[in-house]
């Protein structure tokens, strides 16, 4: 398992033990003096004995290969932005499943709807929720019922007795 801290620092550890292996200190005092098992502390000695301070630079991890070249992404981000209708799909919301669908349908690769996610949220797409509106709404008579008719409602008579702070009604919690 990998230890903890970014590579720059796990690097910065390694200098440090090739300067106690310098300094004739052993593989066990090295191990014990950083936390780390002495096999870790014996192949620290060996990189820096066999590659200097050279052999204990942190190495890039690439991962693995990308699965779309640069036009592929390029023209999947066309069609996300023509929309899913454009794509044959019946609405126009884009789901995962449905990208994991255009692409394996347009560039025969599979991707899992987990990870479509993470390609997305890396080309600047990001989750978007639609505003529910009825289609028979009418926006004068919404616009009119917040203007006059919730003020109204909000409004409190100046003489009101404040409200009471108790959640329950007396009645309510005898027991016959």
């Amino acid at each position: 398992m990998r230890p903890k801290g970014s590579a720059a620092g796990l690097e910065a550890r390694r200098r440090r033990a090739a300067a106690c292996f310098q300094a004739g200190e052993s593989v066990r005092t090295v191990a014990e003096r950083f936390g780390v098992d002495r096999s870790s502390a014996k192949r620290w000695g060996r990189a820096w004995r066999e590659g200097g301070e050279d052999g204990l630079a942190a190495k890039p991890h690439p991962g693995g290969k990308r699965k779309l070249s640069d036009e592929q992404i390029d023209e999947l981000v066309d069609l996300i932005v023509d929309g899913p209708r454009e794509a044959g799909f019946p609405t126009d919301l884009w789901t995962c499943a449905w990208v994991v669908e255009l692409i394996r349908d347009r560039f025969g690769v599979e991707y899992h709807a987990g990870h479509v996610a993470r390609v997305l949220r890396e080309l600047g797409f990001t989750p978007q929720k639609p505003r529910t509106v009825a289609r028979e709404q009418d926006p004068e008579a919404v616009e009119h019922w917040r203007k006059v008719e919730w003020a109204r409602i909000e409004k409190k008579p100046a003489d009101a007795a404040p409200a009471s702070s108790s959640s329950t009604k007396r009645a309510s919690c005898s027991s016959r």
